[in-house]
């Protein structure tokens, strides 16, 4: 029973203090009351606390998006984590398109120019894909996971201190209110006894003065004492600065790993395609060879063959189809479709005729198949002793 009326007392007292803070927060906003300020200092400390989650937050989220740009997998990841429970792996898009590509490799075959090509682009697509994993991987444990624990644990914390500091503060001004009304009730009524010539019946409101004050200075140091303790929560904001810097540092070293890898990937997927076409030709092209690709410019000076297996027709060999009297044998190294009736089509791995002609383009040479004949490029072609 006595836990009972405790519990009660102690509801109604809570209730009681709840509907002082609203009359008071109502009574400034209605500009009815007056309001305590907080010291300069402390307003830098709140705004730069404010300042910093909010710009943290947006980080946070479009980091992630950058990692992960699919939304359904990120809502799949937070519902996992939430669960406390591991993602299961799933193939990224570089892996999926790598994937696709030898497959189709592997079907139009190995041995052909454009099969070789397409497995040797899936390969590279799918290191690509392992380095993706591992950037996010690197990114979301040294900084995706400082800045959300700054969010969802110090942040936190400071604003239910803030919250706590503005709620002595509207007690503190509650009070100052109480203490301003008592004290004009004591004078109204100290001239009410004298003018009606009586005794001194103002006790009342002295007593309630005496109450007023008492209360004034608990609530002046309840808000002091939360005062303090959020000036040195908010102070370590600075703190948190320094370590998100390094969290970033860590962000930008994953970054310049993950492209420094894709980079070499790709350099070296270049080098092993070697004089291959950067384009084909099609109906909307005009007659002009397709080049070797800078990376040619490495090759010695006679043919090689890189590592993927793919010959590679090197400048000595252009130069002596170019310069060479009369007819010679050459194999087509890529398919290769006519882009005008002026052109030869070629099959890759066949045999064709192939001479020069004064004043045709140094690009081009004319090609023979039977009674067909057109110019063909020269990049298309490997000259046979």
């Amino acid at each position: 029973m006595n836990i009972m009326d405790f519990n009660v007392k102690k509801l109604a007292a809570d209730a009681g203090t709840f509907l002082s803070r609203a009359v008071q927060f109502t009574e400034e906003k209605l500009g009815q009351a007056e309001k305590t300020e907080l010291d300069a200092h402390l307003e830098n400390l709140l705004s730069k606390a404010e300042c910093t989650k909010v710009w943290t937050e947006k980080i946070m989220k479009q980091t992630e998006v950058l990692l992960q740009p699919n939304p359904n997998a990120r809502i799949e990841e937070f519902v996992y984590e939430k669960l406390d429970r591991k993602a299961p792996s799933r193939i990224n898009n570089p892996e999926l398109l790598g994937q696709y590509m030898i497959d189709a490799g592997t079907e139009f075959g190995p041995g052909t120019a454009y099969g070789n090509a397409l497995i040797k682009c899936g390969e590279t697509q799918k290191r690509i894909g392992t380095a993706d994993r591992e950037l996010i991987q690197t990114s979301a444990l040294n900084f995706l996971t400082p800045l959300r624990n700054f969010i969802e644990g110090d942040y936190k914390t400071i604003a239910k201190e803030r919250k706590l500091l503005q709620n002595k503060r509207l007690d503190l001004d509650a009070a100052k209110t109480r203490l301003k009304k008592a004290k004009a009730a004591e004078t109204r009524a100290s001239q009410l006894n004298s003018a009606r010539l009586e005794g001194d019946n103002n006790m009342i409101w002295a007593e309630e003065v005496t109450k007023s004050e008492q209360e004034l200075r608990i609530t002046q140091s309840e808000f002091d004492r939360q005062a303090e303790i959020t000036r040195l929560l908010l102070e370590g904001i600075s703190s948190t600065h320094a370590h998100h810097l390094r969290c970033l540092n860590d962000f930008v070293e994953a970054q310049m790993t993950y492209y420094a890898q894709c980079y070499q990937y790709m350099l070296d997927l270049q080098k092993q395609l070697g004089s291959f076409p950067s384009n084909y030709c099609n109906n909307n092209q005009t007659s002009v060879a397709p080049v070797p690709s800078a990376s040619s410019n490495v090759i010695g000076s006679s043919a090689l063959t890189s590592t993927s297996g793919l010959v590679i027709t090197s400048p000595t060999n252009l130069i002596d189809l170019k310069e060479c009297s009369g007819s010679r044998k050459a194999r087509v190294l890529y398919d290769y479709d006519a882009a005008n009736s002026s052109e030869l089509s070629l099959l890759a791995d066949e045999v064709i005729t192939v001479f020069s002609v004064v004043g045709m383009d140094s690009d081009w040479l004319m090609g023979e198949r039977g009674n067909q004949k057109g110019r063909v490029p020269i990049t298309y072609l490997e000259l046979l002793n």
